[in-house]
């Protein structure tokens, strides 16, 4: 008993302790796993801290603040690229989706909240658990705070919102993703399976023998003297990789004993030994028409595979099957695609279309990789150092953005530092997407930024609101419950016959868009799953990325429509 005495004092006497134990024992929380589910590290983050919240501890709001700030500018930066891209190109008719999707949510939100009689604090938690969008909480925190209130009734509205968030966070999670996943198909009328396979056909189409995907590794390179004429020699190396039919490539030419250098139009010659890399089926058809010989010095050709951040303007929107049919291309085979803050995979088809912020997995011959890369963007290679003027002055512009008051009908409208910092965060990460060297935010930085950042200040509400938890769930339990499965429920019944009858989406992409509208991962992960294929992943992007921006500052609006 001792021991636990000397703890609690210890805690309330060094708060910052509290906020990493609390971290420390919601993300093992997060982690449990019952069969495929687990609650995650915020929610179990939140429940440590209003354990430990108990014994009563004082925390200074501008730690939270510190976290949260850069935790939302760390969001906005990973989804710029797909944002601006759904505003402005063919991603529009998936971005508006996501608008209504997102203005739904807030509906049911906004409905609940009148019909029951909730106020700011208690809506703001339903709505940041219903929809699952912790990143709300913030926004709502800075909204009450800024309410004509004395300050026991702004603490007792912020007490709320834990409290509202835990009741509802778990059917958010579960009920998004057995709606999509299992009743979507269902609303739709379809087996996705066999739309799935459809659209993969369909993208497969103008694909070359072996795919257009296929890896490095299952390539082999040999070494061949030709040796007869008019059938190999005679010809440019342009027209003898194209004879070849199955992408062959010439890569090194020996004449006369020496190693040259050679293009597409150099001709090959009888006596030429020459290295070709292809698929080994192919290779049997050269041992046909050439001699093969063992070329140690000339099938020494360095093999890289390097991470390419899609930058440039001329292969933005374009399928694999037009990139592949480029000079630049020669030699390089797609392993991986990437796409969004949550880089989820994109299916690697001839009709793909790549777009900028994309991450693109490729392998080949050094030579023809660095070619690749520097006609398509950036070599992402790992990185441990971040740019922290491009991080910290970012962070700096979106904060004096979001500090500008507009008063409109003496309600004082702005977007503050930490919807200000989401801004600029969108901004920053579209202006990357263009120009890689502005700014190095490797992927364990952001990781760090959102996922801790986010925890950090979950962990502080926790902790603040952890003497008033238990009481407030005791009034307002199972009454907010329900309505958590109506602000749930009804968005998402409703979001595949929108994107069906008025959208027209392909039923394979459906409830991606859906899953993405959301912001919800593991439902769309749950979609792939039953399909049996990642295509349902090409809706995701663009409207997680809208959504994730509209859903977080509805923290801000659903305030300001209660107060």
């Amino acid at each position: 008993m001792e021991l636990l005495d000397w703890l609690a004092a210890t805690l309330r006497h060094n708060p910052e302790l509290a906020i990493f134990l609390a971290l420390a024992l919601g993300y093992w929380i997060g982690d449990l796993k019952f069969k495929s589910f687990s609650l995650g590290a915020v929610t179990g983050t939140l429940l440590a801290g209003v354990l430990i919240g108990q014994i009563g501890i004082d925390i200074s709001p501008q730690i939270k603040s510190i976290f949260f700030i850069m935790f939302l500018f760390a969001v906005g930066f990973g989804v710029g690229p797909q944002f601006v891209r759904g505003i402005a190109s063919d991603g529009l008719p998936q971005a508006v989706f996501a608008v209504v999707i997102s203005v739904l949510c807030l509906g049911s939100v906004y409905l609940a909240a009148v019909l029951s009689g909730y106020g700011p604090g208690l809506a703001a938690g339903l709505l940041a658990g219903s929809q699952t969008i912790s990143a709300s909480i913030g926004l709502a925190t800075d909204a009450i705070n800024r309410m004509d209130l004395s300050p026991a009734e702004i603490q007792a509205q912020l007490d709320q919102i834990p409290v509202a968030y835990a009741v509802t966070y778990l059917f958010g999670t579960v009920g998004t993703g057995w709606i999509v996943a299992f009743l979507g198909p269902k609303l739709l009328r379809i087996d996705l399976q066999k739309e799935c396979a459809r659209y993969e056909r369909e993208m497969s189409a103008g694909e070359p023998e072996g795919g257009i995907r296929t890896a490095w590794f299952q390539y082999v390179a040999r070494a061949y003297r030709l040796t007869q004429p008019g059938v190999i020699a005679g010809k440019t190396v342009a027209q003898a990789e194209a004879a070849a039919g199955d992408r062959m490539f010439l890569e090194g030419l020996r004449r006369g004993g020496k190693i040259i250098p050679f293009d597409d139009g150099t001709v090959l010659q009888v006596g030429d030994v020459v290295a070709v890399s292809g698929r080994h089926e192919a290779m049997v058809e050269w041992g046909n028409r050439a001699e093969e010989v063992a070329d140690k010095e000339l099938l020494d050709v360095p093999i890289e595979a390097v991470d390419v951040l899609l930058t440039s303007k001329r292969a933005n929107g374009r399928t694999l099957l037009e990139l592949s049919k480029e000079k630049v291309a020669r030699g390089v085979y797609v392993t991986r695609i990437r796409r969004g803050a949550m880089s989820v995979d994109i299916p690697v088809q001839a009709q793909t279309k790549v777009y900028h912020g994309d991450i693109i997995s490729v392998s080949g011959s050094r030579k023809h990789v660095e070619a690749v890369v520097a006609e398509l963007g950036f070599a992402d290679r790992p990185t441990s150092v971040t740019d922290m003027v491009f991080v910290g002055s970012g962070i700096v512009l979106g904060g004096l953005l979001g500090a500008i008051v507009v008063p409109v009908d003496g309600v004082p409208i702005t977007l503050s530092t930490s919807g200000g910092a989401l801004v600029m965060g969108l901004l920053f990460g579209w202006l990357r997407g263009f120009m890689p060297k502005l700014g190095s935010v490797p992927s364990a930085t952001l990781w760090f930024m959102n996922s801790v950042g986010l925890n950090a200040f979950i962990a502080v509400v926790g902790i603040t609101a952890g003497p008033t938890f238990i009481a407030g769930l005791q009034q307002v339990g199972i009454e907010m419950f329900l309505w958590g499965l109506f602000a749930t429920g009804l968005p998402m019944v409703l979001a595949p016959l929108i994107g069906k009858y008025i959208f027209r989406f392909d039923p394979a992409i459906n409830l991606g868009c859906c899953g993405g509208a959301r912001t919800s991962t593991a439902s769309v992960a749950m979609v792939a799953d039953a399909a049996k294929s990642n295509v349902p992943m090409l809706g995701y992007t663009v409207p997680y990325a809208v959504s994730n921006t509209l859903l977080t500052l509805w923290g801000l609006v659903i305030v300001l429509l209660l107060m």
